[in-house]
């Protein structure tokens, strides 16, 4: 029976794909153009082999060493969450033990989608490379996010993050942070509309998006802290200028949120800003942005609201 230090001790569950933690296009790329037996063959016969980490290992490792940082007043768990069977899964968790990292707990599922165990985890964020998987995880009501191919922060920026202690995470609003209702006019109403619209509703807060749990157990997290020795910075990256400002912040403190930083960016491109602040991870709703992102930092696509609407 847990202790009641370690009931009341603030806990943080992400549940990963084996392909947004590791670099598996070279293996995927068998399964696509030979079929599910060789994959199985190729991934046996290269289980041995240590895999390369992927998008979202230097954020994975930054998490898992929270644990110590926070001298065991925080639980962080990493859970992977497999398409692979267990056969074909060796390789990953041999990989996962070469690089020293925590993770005990797996769910590999031959072939079906895993994103209920992320449910049943009661995981506060679900990475996957699998857009189908991640939209299903979002309506379960799970914050997920589709990682996106790494296209230019590479290896070296890789080893710069990792020089650096402290978790980065950065986020966009409306539809990630916030519900898409002002999206929404946005897009049927235009800019004008939109910027009135936020204007008269300046003291009603927006309703809570998909990421609003995770983004409280960051703060409750930092809250064991003093202000500005925290090991995790979080950062708003929104295409939101004034006067549409106002809202979003009297938003996060009816919220009870400290978040460190708020660009309001007033519709300029978000990625030079987001190298910058170094992010381990972006999310956001719009592939454009994520796409941008990615040329310099690990960038998740989160598809909820209006903009991924058919």
């Amino acid at each position: 029976m847990d202790t009641k230090e370690e009931q009341e001790r603030p806990s943080l569950v992400v549940a990963i794909s084996s392909r947004a933690l590791f670099d598996l296009d070279e293996s995927h790329q068998v399964f696509k153009e030979q079929g599910v037996t060789a994959y199985h063959r190729y991934q046996i016969e290269h289980e041995d082999d240590v895999l390369q980490p992927g998008v979202a290992f230097t954020l994975v490792r930054k998490l898992l060493n929270l644990n110590a940082l926070f001298e065991s007043r925080v639980k962080v768990e990493v859970v992977l969450l497999s398409r692979n069977s267990a056969d074909t899964g060796l390789r990953v968790f041999n990989s996962i033990g070469h690089h020293g990292l925590e993770i005990t707990r797996a769910a590999f599922t031959s072939g079906r989608s895993p994103f209920e165990y992320a449910s049943v985890l009661d995981a506060h964020l679900f990475l996957s490379a699998d857009s189908e998987d991640v939209s299903r995880a979002l309506n379960a009501g799970v914050a997920a996010a589709t990682i996106a191919s790494a296209r230019g922060h590479g290896h070296s920026a890789e080893a710069k993050s990792e020089s650096m202690d402290q978790l980065r995470i950065a986020f966009d609003g409306d539809a990630v942070l916030f519900s898409d209702e002002a999206e929404r006019v946005y897009r049927k109403q235009g800019l004008e509309a939109f910027e009135a619209s936020e204007k008269a509703a300046a003291r009603r807060p927006l309703e809570a998006g998909p990421f609003r749990r995770f983004l409280e157990v960051l703060h409750q997290m930092q809250s064991l802290m003093p202000e500005g020795t925290s090991p995790i910075r979080t950062a708003l990256v929104t295409a939101r200028g004034a006067p549409a400002h106002e809202r979003v912040i009297r938003t996060l403190r009816t919220w009870g949120i400290r978040i460190d930083e708020a660009l309001f960016l007033g519709g300029m491109d978000k990625s030079a800003f987001l190298k910058a602040f170094q992010a381990d991870i972006f999310f956001d709703d719009q592939t454009h942005h994520v796409e941008s992102a990615a040329q310099f930092v690990p960038a998740g696509h989160v598809p909820h609201g209006v903009a991924n609407k058919s």
